[in-house]
């Protein structure tokens, strides 16, 4: 967890750090990511880095969740299942990452980082889902990952997540 040394930095020498953080993570997988490159980047000793995080699991955790927190909407816990709104908020996902200073960040998360950082879901969140949420949760996940993986055919998956959305809405009838 990042501590409060960090939290309490003026905004000015956080953005700073969290633009060097972005440089790194947005460049480089977790596994390939230095601590070096960030410290020269920001213009900080090694030693006040960790004063601030943990280790660069700590940092890189810290960043994804600032990304999630500005480009993320979850969906209302609710149980009517609403197949137009989960796609509208797909596509305006994408569509919002891919204009953010977030997007390399972003891709090297789900291609490359997402099965090392952990991000369970709340097991009360996965309890208060319908099995179509439920559904249309994973198939939204699996869509994202699909077009960060293969840009080209983001209209072509974005056309057959929308039929599967819909599929799931005629299953309950």
């Amino acid at each position: 967890m990042v501590k409060s040394t960090f939290i309490n930095l003026p905004p000015a020498k956080k953005d700073l750090i969290q633009q060097a953080l972005l440089n790194e993570f947005g460049t480089y997988p977790l596994q390939e990511a230095q601590v070096a490159r960030i410290v020269k980047d920001a213009g900080i000793a090694r030693g006040t880095f960790y004063k601030y995080f943990i280790d660069l699991k700590d940092a890189y955790q810290y960043l994804y969740l600032c990304a999630m927190a500005e480009l993320h909407v979850p969906i209302q816990r609710t149980s009517a299942y609403k197949p137009r709104l989960i796609y509208n908020m797909v596509v305006d996902f994408i569509k919002q990452t891919q204009c953010s200073k977030y997007v390399n960040l972003i891709r090297i998360h789900i291609l490359y980082n997402e099965s090392m950082v952990n991000h369970p879901f709340p097991s009360a969140l996965l309890s208060q889902l319908s099995a179509q949420n439920w559904s249309a949760m994973v198939l939204s996940h699996g869509a994202i990952r699909m077009i960060f993986e293969n840009p080209q055919q983001e209209k072509v998956i974005l056309e057959r997540f929308r039929s599967g959305l819909e599929l799931l809405e005629k299953g309950a009838n």
